[in-house]
């Protein structure tokens, strides 16, 4: 046990002065046939990658279940209501497991984390300038997903699952704390789970692009579906159908760049706009 574990301290090391030596390497690291030659060595299985793309929406209801269980000892008329309007608090929780998850898998192949990310190409702002064309294609597709989906299902009636998206009170420091510290954590750990991490290992396992591909987009739109989750299917495949298009489209984008750092900015750019709608 402790000579795997020095041997997977020696290939963290030489993945970061990789990294520093010529940081264009770091797409190799995290591309299939890389992935493939990890798993050869029994470094990779499908144990890492089924259980993030899976499990992060059962944890998303999971932490959203442990603040509900607050407002039930104190007696809330509608505790999970309630704790539906905390999902920029309670979502946290969720990413840092997440994370957790992903650095002990990561450290086993004998990378880090920041490999997932591959290139990062802010001189002159490239990448915020890319990221900020990312959110002007991508924001239009969810926005239109969203419209056309809701039409389909309820037309001009009110789906009973969007009222998360309602302004609503909060304390102040939950406010402050959903302003600045939330977006930031859960925008690049989404991204990081799906893109960075489970899409190119499923790839890499399964052999077929198509499977990866169909696995994270099905798990990555429907991670959408737990927040503010009513037990309907209208209103459950209403939110479905209304993220894939744009879950798609973002999944279509790393696959042709394997660059992670513009999606998170886009990323951050559509999670800022939700909490501004919702907290302000």
């Amino acid at each position: 046990m402790s000579r795997q574990m020095s041997q997977t301290m020696i290939l963290c090391d030489q993945a970061a002065s990789v990294s520093a030596l010529d940081p264009n390497l770091l797409t190799k690291i995290n591309l299939p046939a890389s992935i493939r030659e990890r798993a050869a060595a029994g470094r990779v299985t499908f144990t890492g990658p089924l259980l993030l793309v899976c499990g992060r929406s059962f944890l998303w209801m999971a932490s959203q279940g442990l603040v509900a269980l607050i407002f039930l000892a104190q007696h809330h008329t509608s505790p999970w209501r309630e704790a539906t309007y905390w999902w920029s608090i309670c979502f946290t929780l969720a990413d840092l497991t997440c994370l957790a998850a992903m650095r002990s898998f990561t450290r086993r192949e004998g990378i880090r984390i920041r490999d997932l990310i591959g290139p990062i190409r802010m001189r002159h702002g490239r990448d915020l300038f890319l990221g900020l064309g990312y959110y002007m294609l991508v924001f239009p597709v969810f926005l239109g997903g969203g419209y056309l989906a809701q039409a389909s299902f309820y037309g001009s009636r009110t789906n009973p699952s969007a009222y998360f998206l309602f302004s609503h009170a909060l304390p102040l420091w939950a406010v402050i704390y959903s302003l600045s510290i939330y977006w930031i954590i859960q925008s690049a750990t989404e991204e990081l789970t799906y893109q960075g991490y489970v899409l190119p290992r499923l790839e890499a396992l399964t052999g077929r692009s198509w499977i990866a591909f169909a696995l994270v987009a099905f798990w990555f739109t429907a991670q959408h579906c737990a927040i503010g989750f009513v037990p309907d299917w209208r209103s459950l495949a209403c939110r479905f159908l209304g993220f894939l298009p744009g879950c798609m489209v973002m999944i279509a984008i790393y696959k042709r760049t394997r660059r992670l750092m513009p999606l998170i900015i886009a990323h951050w750019l559509i999670d800022i706009g939700a909490i501004l709608m919702t907290t302000l």
